[in-house]
């Protein structure tokens, strides 16, 4: 496959060739500027100059001897100011490795290593000499050879400022609420950074632009957004707050205080109000010996020799040519995105690389003043030359020359990233022939040519239509490279268009990309067709062109009826198997033929401008329909809708709580009569945040190494079903610094095994292995490097066994299902479904997983002790199971090993026992050799062996009253397990507790089935099977919706919950249920009636744009449904300067669990909350902790530590009496008193627990109380290619009296974009007999490049967030709701607002009735439902009915 920020991979079998790098770095030495008419250093005729340049350099390099040469052995570097000597640099490490192991800067973070997530962005500032002026860009370190920084000066998140002193954009993100876990924080602080360095007065659209290279998975994005825009020099334009978000009361005001903030309230805040250039410190200078022209002069050459790999830098053309001819097999480099992801993912080795970036003959960039063709150097980075054709256009906007320019700029826009696009080459992107590159449609179409050089040989020109010979091979030899590229101009009457659809528009491959171009010439009866040229990418091995399109085109006149034969010669030109790599057949082809229609309806209105523009005497164009014109449409294309949030909260007073269980009511949870809630309920910043922004906060991999610390790395199983008949680790041992190679040879047969519930899974597999991915070794060497390269050497030798079970289909077949199944029955379904006069539905809904996606990966650092004793850092959401397997692994008690975890960076349920494996293993590896031990997953194997949210796979019957009134459900889940048990059985428990959504339904009968599969051991994601349950329950109401005539939300409404008194289906009678009153308001505030009559006429108006609006309630239980683990301990220390250190079980991933206690803290012993201080949870303060999951957490450690305080206020009270209530001296005298200034709390939830092996009337009360919430979600799509905006999203929760409202709007925030990923972007795939072109059992999606979280660009154009007003809930700490989850399945709002703009579309094509869409509801399964001629002809050769997926 082919990886979106690689140039890509060459497998050609053949003699070695030249290649670029996508990217190409431009150092101190830098290139002509050029400009649009001049054309920058080559004036006159730029194509003789070319030429002669590049003969002149050839017939040079002849000369050279590359052995007696003069080089420059050492960098020239400068970080953060500093010169940067750096001793036995390596040429194959990157800039990231640098920082972090040398140089100790852990701010930058690594997060995917592929230049994917942005976590190690840094600003990367060099001299521009022939400008005059330094140039600052954002970089992805992770990809950047340390090599390629040569006369650079580097700035990094450490650089700019600390938590002292913090630079302004480090403080305003801290500050609105934009850091949550943190990891991804340094990153996002640096890419903001880059764009003010470059522009200290940038536009909103700039700004929100400059992030599409970074991923957040936790905030959604808006309080980032909000806290850049700050700095925009338009943001007083921006639009007011929407009615009812505009109120200014303080929130330290509480007694019902309604707090309302917006993006409009924050930009005209007078604490923002300053201009940015005003407010900001100056950009980092250059130092002077990278600045000055003498010494830039007098820079030899570079050449570094390292111990794998020998590096070259030469600094003019002919130097270059002469190394290439010299050493053929060396691979040229630029930005190392390419052979950085192949050496680090795929194990290549290249012993020598040559680096382009200091040769200025290949930056020349200009137009061609005689023919206005476009030229662009080989080493070109694409930033400059979107920068310069933007500014071609701006001179001449309407000019025929720049309608080509145009084309490649719209693809610039949208390839990769800001930080690719820094230091990436268009010469490098041709050359690797990357069959989805998005620009050589672009060229080919344009019949662009290409310059090639090479030693003693004269220069030689190829069409780029000629270049691409077969897969990744190009016509070019060896000794051969791309000198530079050759754009002709357009002309008058001729008309290009790019076109390009990913599954997201930020950084994201093209899944089909296209160029049209058309040359007509007005004729009597119209516009004949001169000249037709097409190029598509993602439609064969190499990019191809149409040519039975073209020659279909050729000569006939521009009309509908010339169209028809060729949407019918581009079918015969580009067809697809089913099994073709990639996958999407159909999806493919539609896009190719929705590409040609938006092509013919765009050149037929621009002819029709052309003639009302002052040319009556044009022939008349091919009429368009007003309904059509949205063909010509384009979310790419178009201008991003500013974005803008808004929030709003009631601070009331009391509703505070006791611990104790009151003597008179024999209720927890007693109430004070105290009004006063602060610091409890105020919106403070996350206690971190600002140490996040600086990058001085620490995770697990930031530690420093303790003395004599080894590195460990697994050995992974390859094969999904196996008998292991050998393994053989000699040659790994063989690898210099390789210590130690442990398997299950080394470790017990009772001490290997593990598992959450069952001990059904081994740390290393004995005899078999079940999954690809699963743990066979572990290679501990003094260096990360030396343990993972030793690990792919390790020989493993296996038998295949049976048939595979892939998947739910195949575990339904070979009834290959895990434990019991579960059952819940309330009434009597199958007489309701017999009833005459109900109408009964029957279907199914398939379900996808989810990863995780945690921005910090698992990792862990043991460190052994005396007897035996261990201590383990690591990123876990369960201390209590790292002690106890870690323990059980080594043979040791449990009271021998104490797990520390300061922070997470993310969590989201997969933290809650997959860690278990990491830090196990590494645990038996640091007993055994009696030295540290640590180990970071990369995110490539995280990815593959930690497992992902269940797939499902839902069948239901279903049936109403003609009225609308639900009466039965009869409903069949099956979930995907993975090989283990894991947490299975509770996830699809959970599943069918919220299987009835918010909805009352008389008479229920749910099963559950556990399907084990020979894939990866899924486990917990936010939501724990609950959105699950609920999306399947609302596929069902919409089904009966439709059947019954009436809109969803009319039955929606029809069947919520009432307030008081209804039961749910397992049995638990509901309290205090606020739905009805939450639908009433939000359907009133999110104007869903008005907004349905306007969108029926934009559907009416517009054939090809539809929009949908869907309103969803929710309900989520509250517990641990396991009893046991609803229990929580914490422990208070008060020490003599009256400061409180408080520890407890939870942990902190971002959530703001530690900033909510310290509130807790603060309120019960009324002190400031800048007094009370959690420095970490360990296992050795608070023991037997239940994992931090089941949003549990602010209620039972609240709870514990309330009745920690409650002890030490009990005691401390005398004192406050004789203090006068000053409580640093009540302190202190009660010390001297020897009064005892340290309690433990401990807590456990009441009347809770459910057993499902009793009668369901007497299983028990599952949940304390239910979290409710409702969204109304607008939602736009293209019918032609599927892409979709969320252009508006209203969240209601009811999250009683919030403990933190700015910390619980960012989860409300954060939650809904997961769940809009999970239902619309996010997609895993493994080998199974829906994805034939994969490996059977083998992952896909193992990382950014295939696997797509939301981005900065997926945000809701307008979201707003309200948290419901005077719902107190008595079942909680200081009567508040848990919030981590339950906003979860919100986002789902705008997959059932898509499905009813599909089915729109659906009508305008007679197609009418009910349809079923998957989930993910991505842009191929919203394209292929849509139903048109073009859709309809593709899928009907399918052998599967809806597009193909993983479940």
């Amino acid at each position: 496959g082919d990886h979106p920020r690689a140039a890509g991979t060459c497998l050609s079998k053949g003699p070695p060739f030249f290649w670029f790098c996508l990217s190409c770095w431009m150092p101190a030495m830098a290139a002509p500027a050029g400009n649009p008419k001049t054309g920058g250093g080559y004036p006159g005729d730029v194509s003789a100059a070319r030429q002669n340049g590049v003969s002149s350099a050839a017939s040079h390099a002849t000369g050279l001897d590359m052995q007696t040469m003069e080089w420059r052995s050492h960098l020239e570097l400068y970080v953060n100011g500093r010169a940067v000597k750096l001793e036995g640099v390596q040429p194959h490490h990157t800039l990231l490795f640098v920082l972090r192991e040398k140089l100790g800067l852990t701010g930058t973070k690594l997060g995917c290593g592929e230049g994917g997530c942005g976590a190690c962005t840094v600003t990367v500032s060099h001299f521009d000499h022939v400008q005059g002026k330094e140039v600052h860009r954002a970089v992805n370190a992770c990809l950047a050879p340390i090599c390629t920084l040569d006369g650079c000066a580097v700035t990094t998140v450490e650089g700019i400022g600390t938590t002292k002193a913090p630079h302004p954009v480090q403080k305003r993100i801290s500050e609105l609420h934009g850091s949550q876990c943190g990891f991804c924080t340094p990153g996002i602080v640096m890419s903001l950074y880059s764009t003010l360095c470059k522009n200290q007065e940038p536009s909103i659209a700039d700004i929100e632009a400059s992030f599409d290279g970074n991923l957040c998975r936790c905030t959604g994005y808006r309080p980032i957004l909000d806290a850049a825009k700050t700095f925009a020099c338009d943001k007083h334009h921006c639009s007011k707050a929407p009615a009812g978000y505009d109120g200014t009361a303080s929130p330290k005001a509480e007694g019902d205080a309604l707090v309302c903030s917006s993006t409009s309230a924050i930009l005209s805040s007078p604490e923002y109000a300053a201009k940015a250039a005003d407010a900001l410190p100056a950009a980092p200078r250059v130092p002077e010996d990278l600045r000055s022209p003498a010494a830039a002069a007098a820079r030899k050459p570079l050449k570094v020799v390292g111990d794998r790999v020998t590096w070259y830098a030469p600094t003019d053309l002919a130097s270059l040519l002469a190394l290439k001819r010299a050493l053929p097999e060396a691979k040229l480099i630029g930005g190392n995105s390419e052979v950085g992801i192949e050496t680090k993912f795929k194990h290549l080795h290249y012993p020598v690389m040559i680096s382009t970036a200091a040769v200025p003959e290949l930056q020349q960039l200009c137009l061609d003043p005689a023919t206005g063709a476009l030229v662009v150097g080989g080493a070109v980075t694409l930033a400059r030359l979107e920068h310069f054709i933007e500014m071609s256009i701006s001179e001449q906007p309407q000019h025929e020359r720049t309608r080509g320019l145009r084309a490649i700029l719209d693809m610039l826009h949208w390839f990769a990233s800001t930080q690719i696009r820094n230091v990436a080459a268009l010469a490098g992107n041709i050359a690797t022939a990357s069959p989805i590159s998005d620009l050589n449609p672009v060229l080919m179409a344009l019949g662009a040519s290409l310059t090639l050089g090479a030693a003693g040989a004269a220069p030689r020109e190829v069409l780029v239509r000629e270049f691409f010979k077969k897969y990744r091979t190009v016509d070019m030899k060896p000794e051969e490279m791309i000198c530079s590229v050759h754009v002709p101009a357009t002309s008058k009457f001729e008309f290009v268009k790019s076109f390009k659809q990913c599954k997201r528009r930020d950084d994201d491959i093209s899944i089909v990309n296209a160029c049209l171009r058309v040359r007509l010439s007005p004729v009597a009866d119209g516009w004949r067709v001169d000249e037709f040229h097409s190029a598509f990418g993602g439609m064969a091995p190499t990019t191809v062109r149409a040519t039975r399109l073209e020659s279909a085109l050729q000569g006939k006149v521009w009309a509908e009826a010339s169209m028809e034969a060729a949407h019918a010669a581009l079918a015969e030109d580009l067809p697809l198997p089913e099994n073709v790599p990639g996958g999407m057949a159909a999806y493919r082809q539609t896009l190719a033929g929705s590409y040609l229609l938006k092509f013919y309806t765009m050149v037929s209105l621009e002819l029709a401008a052309e003639r009302l523009g002052g040319a009556p005497d044009l022939p008349p164009a091919p009429a368009v329909t007003a309904r059509d014109v949205s063909a010509t449409r384009s979310f790419l294309s178009e201008p991003h809708p500013i974005t803008s949030g808004a929030q709003r909260f009631s601070v009331p007073s009391g509703g505070l709580q006791r611990s104790s269980v009151s003597a008179a009511s024999g209720k927890d949870h007693e109430p004070t009569e105290e009004t006063e809630r602060a610091p409890v309920g105020q919106p403070l910043q996350h206690v971190a945040a600002l140490s996040q922004c600086t990058g001085e906060a620490q995770y697990v991999d930031d530690l420093p190494s303790h003395r004599d610390t080894l590195h460990a790395a697994f050995v992974l199983s390859a094969r999904p079903h196996a008998r292991l008949v050998a393994v053989n680790a000699s040659k790994a041992e063989a690898v210099p610094g390789v210590v130690a190679f442990f398997s299950a040879k080394d470790i017990g047969e009772k001490e290997n095994k593990w598992g959450p519930a069952l001990y059904d899974e081994e740390f290393f597999r004995r005899d078999t292995v079940t999954s690809t991915g699963q743990p066979i070794g572990l290679v501990v060497a003094d260096t990360q490097e030396a343990a993972q390269r030793a690990a792919t050497l390790v020989e493993v030798q296996y038998e295949d066994l049976g048939d595979l079970v892939l998947d739910i289909k195949d575990a339904i077949r070979t009834k290959n299902f895990l434990g019991k199944v579960l059952t819940q029955e309330d009434g009597d379904v199958d007489t309701a479904l017999k009833a005459p006069d109900a109408v009964v539905v029957e279907g199914e809904i398939r379900l996808g997983g989810q990863e995780h996606f945690y921005l910090e990966t698992c990792s862990a650092h043991v460190v052994p002790g005396e007897n035996d004793e261990l201590t383990i850092y690591t990123s876990t959401q369960t201390p209590m199971k790292t002690q106890k397997f870690a323990a059980s692994a080594c043979g040791i008690p449990y009271s021998k090993v104490v797990c520390r975890m300061k922070r997470m960076g993310g969590g989201f349920g997969g933290k809650e026992t997959r860690t278990v494996i990491i830090s196990s293993a590494a645990a038996l590896a640091a007993h055994r050799l009696r030295r540290p031990v640590r180990i970071n997953l990369d995110r490539d194997v995280d990815m593959w062996i930690t497992g992902t949210r269940h797939p499902f796979y839902g069948k239901y019957r279903a049936a109403a009253g003609p009225d609308g009134l639900l009466r039965a459900l009869d409903l069949e889940l099956y979930c995907n397990a993975g090989f283990s048990m894991d947490l299975t059985e509770p996830i699809i428990g959970r599943a069918l507790f919220h299987s009835d959504n918010c909805y009352k339904i008389p008479n229920v009968r749910v099963k559950g089935y556990m399907c084990q599969t020979n894939t990866a051991s899924n486990t917990a994601f936010r939501g724990f099977g609950g959105p699950q349950g609920l999306i399947v329950a609302e596929a069902w109401l919409e089904h009966l919706a439709t059947e019954l005539k009436m809109r969803p939300e009319e039955v929606r409404a029809k069947n919520l919950y009432a307030f008081e008194g209804d039961r749910t289906h397992f049995f638990q009678t509901l309290e205090r249920c606020p739905v009805q009153r939450m639908w009433k308001e939000l359907a009133e505030s999110s104007e869903l009636a008005a907004r349905a009559v306007g969108i029926e006429r934009f559907n009416a108006e517009n054939r090809w744009r539809k929009r949908g609006i869907a309103l969803l309630p929710t309900k989520f239980g509250i517990s641990f449904t396991a009893k046991f683990m609803n229990q929580a301990g914490a422990l208070v220390h008060i020490y003599t300067d009256g400061t409180v250190l408080v520890t407890h079980g939870g942990t902190e991933m971002g959530q703001g669990l530690h900033t909510k206690m310290q509130q807790v803290t603060a309120r019960a012993l009324r002190i400031p909350v800048e007094d009370v201080h959690i420095r970490e949870t360990a296992t050795d303060t608070v023991p037997n902790s239940s994992p931090t999951a089941a949003s549990a957490s602010s209620d039972m450690y609240g709870m514990a530590i309330l009745n920690a305080c409650e002890q030490l206020n009990e005691r401390l009270q005398p004192y406050l009496e004789k203090a006068g209530g000053n409580f640093k001296s009540a302190v202190h005298a009660a010390f001297f008193d020897r009064c005892d200034l340290s309690a433990h709390g401990f807590y456990k939830t009441p009347d809770i627990g459910y057993d499902w092996t009793k009668p369901d009337q007497e299983r028990g009360r599952p949940f304390n109380y239910f979290t409710y919430g409702a969204a109304c979600a607008e939602v736009e799509v293209d019918a032609l290619t599927g892409d979709m905006r969320i252009l508006r999203a209203d969240l209601l929760m009811d999250l009683g009296n919030s403990l933190n409202p700015a910390i619980d709007v960012g989860q409300i925030e954060g939650a809904f974009m997961q769940g809009v990923g999970w239902t619309m972007i996010e997609e895993t795939m493994w080998g199974c007999d829906e994805f034939p072109w994969l490996r059977p059992g083998t992952c896909h999606t193992r990382g950014p490049g295939t696997y797509k979280i939301p981005s900065f660009n997926d945000v809701p154009i307008d979201m707003r967030v309200t948290l419901l007003k005077d719902s107190a809930n008595p079942n909680a700490i200081h009567s508040s709701r848990a919030v981590g989850e339950p906003p979860f399945f919100l986002g789902a709002s705008a997959f059932f607002a898509a499905r009813a703009a599909i089915a729109a579309a659906r009508a305008d094509a007679g197609l009418t009735g009910h349809f079923t869409v998957d989930s993910p509801l991505t842009p191929e399964r919203i394209r292929m439902a849509c139903g048109d001629n073009i859709a309809s002809k593709f899928a009907a050769k399918c052998s599967r009915p809806r597009p193909s997926g993983f479940w």
